[in-house]
């Protein structure tokens, strides 16, 4: 099994500086270089304090930097919501820099503040985001492009710098069942979302497969599965920590402010989405998935430091 992170970069109550919540990802970031992780993917969000990433290009660059060995994902490109061109320009630049070490995670987003801020409408929002995919993907592969499609026409246009990689190697982030489809038909991989049950993501998944041979597709090897996971020493301690995070997600994440809904939310998420328990059940849990779904590349989204180090240091060496 692969492990990786999804960063995020919560800030809940604005309890510390927010320079302390970007140094204590980047040292997670330092020590998963070292700790035989295979990327760390980092989300983009917007105005709001569930995530203060609202550029994942920048944020790369300086997790390139620090880092000799570990790949950096974008988890994802919020891609509905660039200019194409200038988004192919950035994560080419970001793969360059890197030596060649971008995994390129686009998504279309879902949040009405950020569509409406950036003049997406919500009706629209497919559309614009697998035309700027494509866009950004023949920019890529032709040396001048030219593309006439429903939001932009470019007329023979030098697209530089090219990404170090070729191909790129993409994924699409993809949860609903048109999304899984369309990513399919296309014979893209796919980022799985971490809140969905473990039932439902394994549904997803069975489905996304069949999608992917009917269109003539092979299989991807690295289908990374984003999993909200809380460690502790005991079982007792793990499920505090995962119904705080479940608390935390409903009311900033989701939304859910209504009593009665947010606590059948928090309660789902804890009983059916989070990973949680001492490292010895948490291994049990993993090895369960792994057989499963199958869950092959594990994406951590992590409710804890304390869960960070638990799975760095006492999970993984029995799992890999």
């Amino acid at each position: 099994m692969k492990f990786a992170v999804l960063q995020f970069f919560s800030w809940p109550g604005r309890r510390v500086p927010l320079r302390t919540v970007y140094d204590r990802a980047l040292d997670r970031v330092r020590i998963m270089d070292r700790s035989g992780y295979d990327a760390v993917w980092l989300a983009e969000h917007h105005f709001s304090t569930y995530s203060v990433c609202p550029s994942v290009h920048i944020m790369g660059m300086h997790a390139a930097d620090i880092t000799e060995n570990i790949r950096i994902g974008t988890g994802v490109s919020l891609a509905g919501f660039y200019h194409p061109l200038r988004l192919a320009e950035e994560v080419a630049l970001l793969d360059n820099l890197s030596g060649g070490r971008v995994n390129w995670g686009a998504g279309r987003g879902f949040d009405a503040t950020e569509m409406r801020v950036f003049g997406v409408e919500h009706a629209d929002s497919y559309a614009r985001f697998r035309e700027n995919v494509d866009i950004v993907q023949q920019a890529w592969k032709s040396e001048r492009l030219t593309y006439e499609g429903r939001f932009h026409t470019f007329r023979d246009i030098e697209v530089l710098p090219k990404p170090l990689q070729n191909p790129l190697p993409t994924w699409i982030g993809a949860s609903s069942p048109d999304a899984i489809d369309w990513a399919a038909s296309e014979g893209y991989a796919i980022l799985m979302d971490p809140h969905s049950t473990h039932a439902e993501i394994g549904r997803k998944y069975e489905a996304y497969r069949g999608r992917l041979a009917a269109g003539g597709f092979a299989n991807h090897a690295d289908i990374p599965m984003a999993r909200l996971i809380a460690i502790a020493p005991t079982d007792a301690a793990a499920e505090a920590v995962a119904r705080e995070g479940a608390r935390w997600t409903v009311e900033s994440y989701a939304g859910v402010r209504d009593s009665a809904s947010k606590q059948e939310r928090i309660e789902r998420y804890v009983n059916e989405v989070i990973i949680h328990g001492s490292p010895s059940k948490v291994v049990d849990q993993l090895k369960q998935l792994e057989e499963e779904v199958p869950l092959s590349y594990l994406l951590a989204s992590i409710l804890s430091h304390q869960t960070f180090l638990l799975l760095t240091d006492e999970v993984m060496p029995r799992m890999l």
